[in-house]
């Protein structure tokens, strides 16, 4: 019998735990069940009290205390240790029914999704030893717009996300709130596809332009502190990372704000069709007696 879950994963303040919260509350309104489980052996304060947290198993603190290591290393070490103990998954994840969707919250340490292959091992017990359908959530901070070099750098992540734990992604651009009145919504719609057309008309590089010296250069001083983020070099650069996430046609963005119910509920209707949620459920039965009231109404 498969189960059904999504991994929720992307960069550090992305919003990850909030949006699970606000997941699991949209879930519970809708008389959906879920199982929450936490990923994260950093993690401290939740709205909603996880079903299974690997602290529970190792947490980053007592890694760090008695190994000497900082938090990257902690957090690597402990998820070491959790692929070396998947009975601690598995002993609660076998049991979960087809109902339910299981979210996963992860870590915003970066490295485990682009070049390290822990949680890719991680996601291949998930598929083949528990038979979870899975997606994978992956959230990016809406202000990175407002920097496009950033924006791209950001979705250069999710694509390689993409690429190392072969998974069908959702891609979610969140906090939308934060560049409510900063952007139109015109030009908001531009990044939920991205291309490399977006840098065209940048208007970071209206104002790298004003601080070019006089002269036949329009590069700013190379020895400038400005220029290592303006110049003719960097800008060829963000083109390269931006034609080569075009050329992949990889990675495209919805937009969430987890103050409205609809949004929620719209990232929810998309990650069921991906991992094909209501296909397996059964169909419910019709009621074969319903008394309804006519009054004194002749049908006659």
């Amino acid at each position: 019998m498969s189960k059904f879950g999504t991994i929720v994963m992307g960069p550090a303040g992305a919003g990850k735990t909030t949006f699970c919260s606000a997941l699991i509350n949209h879930l519970r309104i809708n008389k959906r069940s879920c199982f929450y489980v936490n990923l994260d052996p950093a993690a401290e304060d939740f709205t909603y009290e996880p079903d299974l947290d690997i602290k529970d198993l190792i947490s980053v603190e007592d890694v760090m205390e008695e190994m000497n290591l900082g938090p990257n290393g902690g957090l690597i070490c402990c998820f070491e240790f959790l692929l070396q103990n998947l009975e601690f998954l598995t002993e609660k994840l076998d049991n979960i029914t087809e109902e339910y969707l299981i979210i996963f919250d992860m870590p915003g340490q970066i490295e485990l999704y682009t070049h390290i292959p822990i949680i890719p091992q991680l996601v291949s017990h998930f598929r083949t030893s528990l038979n979870i359908n899975l997606c994978a959530t992956y959230l990016l901070e809406s202000t990175f717009v407002l920097d496009r070099a950033k924006f791209f750098a950001g979705t250069l992540s999710a694509m390689s996300a993409m690429i190392m734990l072969e998974l069908p992604h959702v891609n979610v651009m969140s906090k939308m709130d934060l560049v409510k009145g900063k952007m139109s919504k015109r030009e908001l719609r531009r990044f939920t596809e991205p291309d490399a057309s977006l840098l065209d008309d940048d208007p970071a590089d209206v104002l790298n332009d004003t601080k070019a010296p006089s002269g036949n250069s329009t590069d700013p001083d190379p020895l400038a502190r400005d220029a290592f983020m303006g110049g003719t070099s960097f800008k060829r650069l963000n083109h390269a990372v931006a034609n080569m996430i075009d050329d992949f046609s990889m990675v495209s963005f919805l937009q969430l704000d987890v103050q409205k119910e609809d949004s929620v509920g719209a990232i929810l209707s998309y990650i069921d069709d991906t991992i094909q949620y209501h296909e397996a459920q059964e169909p419910k039965e019709p009621n074969d007696e319903i008394d309804y009231d006519y009054g004194d109404t002749d049908m006659g």
